[in-house]
Parts: structure tokens; sequence; C-alpha cells
């Protein structure tokens, strides 16, 4: 029995309905170990399935954790323990800190929010929504400048010069770019004084500090929080009550506090929760999901496939549509929804057996080049490559063109047509 019809079984054992139960029956009497064929046969018990599978998930999850033990009982200040595969992890939830409890806790401290890109605009955004007093600090008259303008940020009040607002901050939020960082050190060290806080948001400075030079002083709190997703992402959600999950660390804990900050800064940020790492295990992790499934990987392995594809005589559309559209649009936000198995059982009979038949293949010929990713990761090679890329004159030029060359590509110039042919496109042919 697959864990998703079994995930379905126990959800109809709880329910005294007597249309689920006939649901129940249907599902209880297939040969077959998942339900796809109710699916196909009786639209009435699809429609539940549907609106009741993730009602399934939870309580399979419920009752496996009081078999198992795998996740220790809801403890005090909104603390979870995660025992799974011997490994021990704590999870931190923003119950524990609603907005008044935040506005108290940093009722003496000054957000100074160091850059306003990507997470600078999502952290800030929200840490001043949660009515926390936070400022931006950044070139004025730049381009970051009047985003932040755009964005409320008042010249003089909330909107600074890089140095003023690092004066005038007690918790120091480096939100610049990695190389950024690297470069503007000597001007953000002498701010530094003991009794204020380092905050980053990835761990590439200070565990890379041989090739980036950023060596904090001794005598102050360096955290880190790191949501996991773009800034715009991190915003978005916060709007929508929803939150991002991110984790923090604790590279210095000179006053105590340290860990405690960064959980509260991580809610005020956005996260929906956090889970407990360190500098080095975050930036090793980062460096190398991006480099592989979460960007790269995923854009070379398109790429691979539809080309094969149109080798093959298939027209554009559809080598598109085999490759990015179904997987965009339908299968990945199944398993974003209630995992891998849940995609399978939802998936057709052929479909299903023949990817849980090659997914070992791929593992194994893709291996070699993860443990490859992961040394490089791991010897400081993908940091030099970034900084040295990342720190030219001519970056913002070299970039355009790289990004320009993947829009060229057919497979993007077919999936631009293919989206415009979306129901709900506001792009038209």
């Amino acid at each position: 029995m697959s864990i998703s019809n079994y995930s379905l079984r126990s959800f109809l054992n709880f329910s005294k309905n007597s249309s689920q139960k006939n649901c129940f029956t249907k599902v209880n009497n297939q040969r077959s170990s998942s339900y796809s064929t109710v699916l196909l046969k009786d639209s009435n018990c699809r429609t539940f399935i549907r609106d009741n599978l993730s009602k399934s998930s939870l309580l399979l999850s419920q009752s496996s954790s009081k078999r198992n033990n795998n996740l220790a009982p809801l403890q005090s200040r909104g603390i979870k323990t995660l025992d799974f595969a011997g490994t021990k992890e704590v999870v931190y939830e923003r119950s524990d800190w609603p907005a008044s409890k935040l506005q108290e806790f940093f009722k003496n401290d000054t957000l100074s929010i160091i850059g306003y890109g990507s997470q600078g605009y999502g952290q800030g955004l929200n840490a001043r929504d949660n009515g926390l007093n936070v400022i931006v600090g950044v070139r004025e008259g730049g381009a970051s400048w009047k985003a932040a303008q755009e964005d409320g940020w008042v010249p003089g009040k909330n909107l600074f010069p890089i140095t003023e607002a690092l004066e005038r901050g007690t918790i120091i939020m480096n939100l610049l770019s990695d190389a950024a960082q690297s470069q503007t050190w000597s001007t953000i060290k002498p701010y530094l004084k003991k009794g204020k806080t380092l905050y980053f948001s990835h761990g590439f400075s200070v565990v890379y500090k041989e090739d980036t030079g950023v060596v904090p002083p001794s005598d102050i709190d360096v955290i880190l929080c790191a949501p996991k997703g773009s800034g715009r992402t991190v915003r978005s959600l916060f709007k929508e009550g929803r939150g991002i999950n991110g984790s923090i660390a604790v590279w210095q804990d000179i006053t105590g506090k340290a860990k405690e900050k960064a959980v509260a800064l991580g809610v005020a940020v956005g996260t929906g929760y956090l889970y407990e790492t360190t500098f080095q295990k975050e930036v090793y992790s980062d460096l190398y999901g991006e480099r592989g499934v979460l960007m790269g990987g995923i854009q070379g392995m398109f790429l691979a496939q539809y080309k094969v594809l149109r080798e093959n005589g298939h027209s554009p559309s559809e080598a598109f549509n085999e490759t990015v559209e179904e997987a965009t649009q339908s299968l990945f936000p199944l398993i974003g929804a209630n995992g891998m198995d849940y995609m399978y059982a939802a998936c057709s009979t052929t479909a299903r057996r023949g990817a849980l038949d090659w997914a070992p293949k791929f593992e194994a010929a893709n291996r070699p080049v993860f443990e490859e990713l992961y040394k490089s990761v791991k010897n400081g090679d993908e940091t030099r490559r970034s900084l040295e890329f990342n720190g030219r004159k001519t970056y913002s030029e070299d970039l355009a063109k790289e990004l320009a060359e993947i829009d060229s590509q057919e497979i993007w110039r077919a999936g631009k047509t293919v989206r415009s042919l979306r129901p709900d496109s506001k792009t038209k042919l």
C-alpha cells in the first residue's frame, strides 16, 4: 500500500459521513496499491480525495509521530525538537513571537538595514510592518536609494547614507551582496562597537574570511538568519500571513542572548519557522543547492531534455510542454504540497512506472556531479569564482550578456509563446 493510499484510508476511517465511507469502500476494494482507478472513474470520490488528502497527510503525520516518536510534543516557547534518522533538530516557531513581544524585545534597538537589494527590501519592509525601529543605509542618490524611497523610506527619517545608518544602528543587518560585503568591510568594521550586533543572512563572508577579509570584532554578537527564498518571496509570503522557512546560526555569543536575538529577528523579518544550523553548514548547503537542483542543475536538465526532443523531430511547443510547462505548472506544485509519493499517486500508471524505473538511473548518473560540486563549494573554489566575477567593474554588463544568451535560447523563446497561451496570461501573441 502506498503511503498516499494509507493516508487516505486513515482519514476516511476518522469520518462517519456516509458518502465519505462509500469513497473509502471504493478505495479499499481496489486491487491496485494506488487510488488512481477511483480518481478516474468516480468524479465525486475524486473531488473528495482532492479536497481532503492534505488532511489525511496531517493525520498520518500525527499518528506516525505517536508510533515512531519522531516529533516530540510541542514544548514551551514555541519550540519543537525533531528526531529523524538519528538526527535531532530544534525548530523555532513564530507563534512565540507576536508583534507586541517583538516590539518589547527590540524597544531599545535600531535595526540598520545595509543594502536594499532583494533581501534588504523584503526583510526591511517586514520588520518595519512588525512595528520595529528600522532604518535603511544605501548610497545616497543611487538606484537603491530611489527604490527605497518608492517603498516609503524617507530620507533623514529612516533612510540614510551607509555611514550614518551604521552610526545610528544597534543591530547592523549586512544585507549587501557577498562581493559588496567584502569590498565595503573596511567602511563597516569601525562602526561595530561593543554592544552592537552584526547580522547576516548568509554565512559566506565570515566562513570564507581568508578570501573576503571579513573578520568581525571579537566583542560583539554575530548572528545569522537566512530566509529560504528571494526577498520578493519573503515579502509576499509575509503579506499573505504565511511566512517563509529559514535558518538561524550564531558565530559569536558575547551577551548570552545571541540565539534569542537571531530567532526574534528571524520572525521579525518574515519567517514562519526557523531551524538551527551553523554559519558553515548554511553557506555550504546554500551554495551547493543553488548550483545544483534549485537552479543550475534544473536548468541543465531542462535544456538537455529539450534538445533531445527537438533532435528527434518534436516541435518547440511540444518539447517545452513536456519539459518545463508540465513540470512547473502541474507536477512540482504537487510535490510541494504533499511530497513525491503524492505526485506519483496523482499520475497515470504508465507515467508512474516509467518514472520509478528511471529515477535510480538519474541518481546514479548525477551523483558524481553533485559530489564534485560539493567539493568545489567546500574547498572555496566556488567562493573565489563568485568574488572574482561579481567584483568586476563590468559585472552588470557581463551578467546581462549571460542572461540575454539564456533568454535567446530556443527553449525559453518557446516558453514565452507557451506561457502566452495560458488562460490567465496577460501576454498576447
